[in-house]
Formats: structure tokens, sequence, C-alpha cells
């Protein structure tokens, strides 16, 4: 429990701003209804006396936690870390903390996690769910909740396009020379990974590519390595992968098989988070994680303060970021 400094109460924090206790009250939960300058006042009064707020006894008065949940499918990919400290930023804006859950990619500890943090938190932001639509918009209509990555109509959601990103890359591998290229495709349940695929078909047809689907069991560096032998059998020359993890893996099995990248074939990733430290460097589809974070946080805390939910659709684009696993084809 946090607790104040002994013998420092509210009424004194309000004495020394030359304000309401309401007053104090609101400037620690509710700011926006005070001015600027009302709750600088406040807030310097506080600092001086060694005042905190009882956020354990204002849940038990108010209902109001100051907690909100993030769950994400996976928080050692390395898309995740940057969006999860955006979140936290723009949480704490506002005095919220953030408690945050990995799914391991499992939409039943998913289920699992939303159940649990229900009781102690205001709301939710939900990463890149695995769960059905059904259960997402059961959890909706019991508390706040915003999506990232998943497309719900009716439900608030951050969406990064990975559209024109993937149609760019589609577009350099033509250009390159290349006319049959697989696609590492990730967990059949993903958004994102179902917008990538039809993405890469569609721009595929009209630059005359063929387009070989090769599926990876997870989004990982193993499952990358072990589905080399299957993208090389299909005769492609060139591979765009679900994310950047895969890719990297991909990159490594291509070396174990004595495949030269770019010389023998060209790879790209997605999400650009490892572009930068890999050899050769990857190209990739750019990453808009940190907006999606923040954006996302925003949206929740919105709705908390209007105490409503919007049909709010917020898209982020995307482009390629060429570096040197693409080249030309002889």
């Amino acid at each position: 429990m946090i607790k104040r400094a002994k013998g420092v109460t509210i009424s004194q924090v309000a004495d020394a701003a030359g304000v309401a206790r309401s007053s104090v009250s609101r400037a620690f939960t509710r700011p926006e209804m005070l001015l600027p300058e009302t709750v600088e006042r406040i807030m310097k009064a506080a600092e001086a006396l060694g005042y905190v707020p009882n956020h354990t006894a204002r849940a038990l008065s108010t209902g109001r936690h100051g907690n909100i949940g993030l769950i994400v499918p996976d928080i050692a990919n390395p898309f995740f870390p940057p969006l999860i400290q955006a979140a936290q930023l723009e949480a704490d804006r506002s005095d919220f903390c953030i408690f945050l859950g990995n799914t391991g990619e499992s939409p039943k500890q998913e289920d699992k996690l939303v159940g649990r943090f229900a009781g102690q938190v205001e709301g939710l932001v939900l990463a890149s769910s695995r769960l059905s639509e059904e259960r997402i918009r059961a959890h909706a209509a019991q508390l706040p909740l915003v999506l990232i990555n998943r497309d719900i109509e009716g439900i608030p959601r951050v969406l990064i396009d990975s559209g024109p990103g993937v149609r760019e890359a589609v577009d350099h591998l033509a250009r390159l020379g290349h006319r049959k290229i697989a696609y590492v495709s990730g967990p059949a349940n993903s958004w994102s990974n179902n917008q990538r695929r039809n993405a890469i078909r569609s721009a595929a047809a009209p630059a005359g590519i063929e387009v070989e689907i090769v599926a990876a069991a997870l989004p990982s560096y193993e499952s990358g390595r072990n589905v080399v032998k299957a993208i090389l059998s299909t005769g492609a020359t060139a591979a765009v992968a679900f994310d950047d993890v895969t890719a990297h893996g991909v990159l490594a099995g291509l070396s174990e098989n004595k495949v030269s990248v770019p010389r023998d074939f060209s790879l790209i990733g997605c999400d650009d988070v490892l572009g930068a430290v890999t050899y050769p460097a990857l190209t990739s589809v750019s990453n808009r994680s940190v907006e999606a974070g923040r954006v996302a946080v925003s949206l929740l805390l919105d709705m908390l303060r209007a105490h409503a939910m919007r049909d709010e659709r917020c898209v982020l684009e995307t482009n390629l970021v060429v570096r040197s696993t693409t080249a030309e084809v002889d």
C-alpha cells in the first residue's frame, strides 16, 4: 500500500495551496477539471509537505484504481518493449500505472489475464490480441477496452497499416527482377499476419510475381530457421517474413544452407526492430509501435474521462526501409 507521509493530511495540502479539500482530490484524480495553474499550485504544496495520495483508499472510496492493463502476446518480441514504454509514459502523464500481462501467444492465457485484471484496473489495452472477436466483444461490454492491431467495428482501435510498406516491398523485389517470392507467415489468428499476406498477394499479381505461403509455427528465430528448407523448395528467390524476428531466423538458416544474402536470395522483414543489427542489415517494413502504444493509452484515458465508448479507428501507415538484404538478381 502507498501511504501518505506521516502526519500530512489532505486538509493541510488544501490549506497550504489555498483551495478546498475537493480541489486537492481532483488535482490527483481528475486534473482536467481544474485550471492548470491550480493543479500546479496544489502539486507544489503537496511536494513541499511530503504528501503522497493513498491510491488504495481512493479505489475503495471511489472505485478508481489509477491503473490500466496492457496485455501483449510476447513480451520478448522486440516489437513490444517500445510500445510498452510509450504506453507507460502516456499513462504516467495522467497519474495512471500500467499492469502488464504476457500471454505467450495463448488465447486461453489472454482470456485468463483479462479476467484477473478486470477487478484491479479501470480499462484495458489489448495489443495484437489472439482472442476471438466474440470474446473481445464480451470483455469490452464489461470494462473500457482499446485494441492495437485488431480491427473490430464498434471498439476503439489503433491499427498499424502494414499494407503500404508491404506493397512497397513487393514492388522493390519486382524491380530487382524476382518473379517468385515466399511469404513466411505468422500466427493464423493474427490480424497483422492476415493483412500482410493479403497485401503481398494483391501487390504481386499486377507485378507478375508468384507468391508461395510458407507457414512458420510461431513468430520466432527458431521458426524462421526451421522453415528455410521449405522456402527453398518452392523455388522462390526472395522472401518476406511476418516480422523481423522470424526474418532473422531465416537469415541464419539461409547461411547454414550456403545461400548467400543478398547475392543468391533477397530477404525482407516487417516491424523494423532488428534491421540495423543483423548482418547483412535487414530490409524491413517500418515500425510504428511507439505511436501505437501512446495513442492507444490516450484513447483509453479519453474513454475513462468521458465515461463512454466511441467507435474510433486510428490508422498508422508504414513504408519500406531498404538495407543490405535486397539486391539485384543475376
